[in-house]
């Protein structure tokens, strides 16, 4: 298993204060926004980890992180220099994924639970993690049948199915790559990630799993506000980095 973080984009939602900064590496509470998904990856056992970043904040990472030794892992580095959307990242990470697996993170987004069993079991498919969120438009959402089955996904749906919006993490094999690459641009111009995992929900291949524990997608200021809270109270001793 290999992981990517995504943490490019403009993070316009968080204007002014990413003006000069990306919001990856804004604080929440005592840590950079980034330390929250990579100690996720870290915690599952992934020593190989691409973070793919926007052009102008490049070196801001590598100063921040570095090569990974630190932190007992390998860390590389990829440019995404337009906002093409997430399922462009495994089009970026094509020669980083190769023939293994791979977990896909967004930078910006933090568990509460420990996901490592689910992220180290993985064998072969697909698979995402849905919350229930009183506002599932905003997000793309799953519909589930009594046995937790997928049966449709939709990106930020004007009448959901269901109120289980999908996080921001993802497991895939490495036909990912291949998947990619055939998703075409949606009204947004953006390579959509519910594409993907529409292609292996046809497949009868893909897994969902429900988040229990809290999450926070932190790219606005009343998620971040939330972070920053929930970090200080519940995250303090789930932290390894």
């Amino acid at each position: 298993m290999r992981g990517i973080i995504l943490a490019a984009g403009s993070a316009t939602r968080l204007r002014p204060c990413t003006k000069v900064i990306s919001k990856q590496l804004l604080p929440v509470y005592n840590r950079p926004m980034i330390y929250y998904p990579l100690n996720t990856l870290i915690k599952a056992g992934i020593k190989e980890i691409l973070i793919i970043v926007g052009p102008e904040r490049s070196g801001d990472f590598l100063n921040l992180l570095g090569s990974g030794k630190d932190f007992g892992v390998k860390l590389t580095y990829e440019i995404q220099d337009q906002p093409r959307g997430i399922a462009d990242a495994f089009i970026i990470g094509e020669n980083f994924i190769d023939q293994e697996n791979v977990c896909l993170i967004l930078g910006d987004n933090i568990f509460e639970d420990d996901l490592a069993e689910d992220i180290k079991n993985f064998k072969k498919g697909g698979k995402v993690f849905a919350k229930t969120v009183p506002d599932p438009e905003r997000f793309g959402v799953v519909e589930v049948d009594t046995n937790f089955k997928a049966l449709s996904i939709e990106e930020k749906p004007q009448q959901p199915k269901s109120d289980l919006a999908l996080t921001g993490l993802y497991l895939f094999d490495h036909r990912v790559v291949e998947f990619a690459k055939q998703v075409q641009p949606s009204v947004r111009g953006e390579l959509e990630i519910t594409d993907l995992q529409k292609r292996y929900l046809e497949l009868g291949e893909l897994e969902v799993a429900k988040i229990n524990g809290d999450w926070i997608d932190a790219g606005t200021f009343d998620s971040l506000l939330r972070a920053q809270i929930f970090v200080k109270e519940k995250m303090q001793d789930k932290m390894t980095i």
